[in-house]
């Protein structure tokens, strides 16, 4: 099976880590972002071969052309990585319905809408992998995150559903939970004050997270599996 891997949400924290890593595996490469610039600037830093593209995951004919445009492109996708995410936080009392359906929208919707993409393409070639990636927030839960813990909770039970549907098809699908890491999302949390929360004393950084992801990618007898990469952090909240 020749490797080449899409990867939502490619051009920034998690999402960029696993395309480093990948890229040095000698994966072929589509980085999709909702921004084409920042998703050209970061497969250019990859070397030659790897491909940028422009997608709203929040819309499905946007999603199809996209997997259009990628098959044309680079051939086969035989592997896909859901980093893409949003989060608006904010009290359940105090938050918008607008602000409700964007954050279920893209970090839900959009996930779907992906896979089914990729599945399809998946089906045609016999076997395929899939990784999504959830939050800690999703599994716990989190004051002031209620539409964010439920778009990345309803990842889990979609996840395990879509790996019971496309395993006798010789299809994987898997989910990274990962918890404090620092990206462009975490940038504003009081970092010092929650360390003290995590048994490993500190946050993660992409790699760490990017490291599991490609264990599940490529793994060929695990699906359905949830994986947490959170420091301990789940055995104290």
């Amino acid at each position: 099976m020749s490797k080449v891997c899409a990867i939502f949400g490619g051009s920034r924290g998690i999402g960029q880590a696993v395309a480093q890593l990948l890229a040095q595996k000698g994966y072929r490469l589509a980085l999709v972002a909702r921004n084409l610039g920042l998703a050209q600037t970061a497969a250019n830093s990859l070397g030659a071969g790897h491909l940028a593209f422009s997608c709203d995951v929040s819309k499905e004919d946007d999603i199809q052309n996209t997997f259009k445009e990628m098959e044309k492109s680079l051939g086969h996708i035989n592997y896909l990585v859901n980093a893409a995410g949003i989060n608006r936080d904010g009290l359940l009392l105090r938050t918008k319905v607008e602000d409700m359906v964007s954050q279920l929208q893209t970090n839900l919707l959009g996930t779907m809408l992906t896979c089914k993409a990729a599945v399809k393409n998946m089906i045609q070639q016999e076997g395929g992998s899939i990784v999504n990636i959830g939050s800690i927030v999703g599994l716990k839960g989190n004051s002031g995150q209620s539409v964010y813990s439920a778009s990345k909770a309803g990842l889990v039970g979609f996840s395990r559903s879509l790996a019971k549907e496309v395993a006798r098809k010789n299809i994987r699908v898997n989910m990274v939970v990962p918890g404090f890491i620092h990206t462009d999302m975490t940038a504003h949390l009081k970092e010092e004050q929650l360390t003290k929360a995590i048994p490993l004393g500190r946050f993660g950084e992409p790699h760490e997270v990017a490291n599991a992801v490609i264990f599940l990618l490529e793994s060929p007898y695990v699906t359905g599996h949830v994986l947490v990469v959170d420091g301990g952090l789940q055995l104290l909240i």
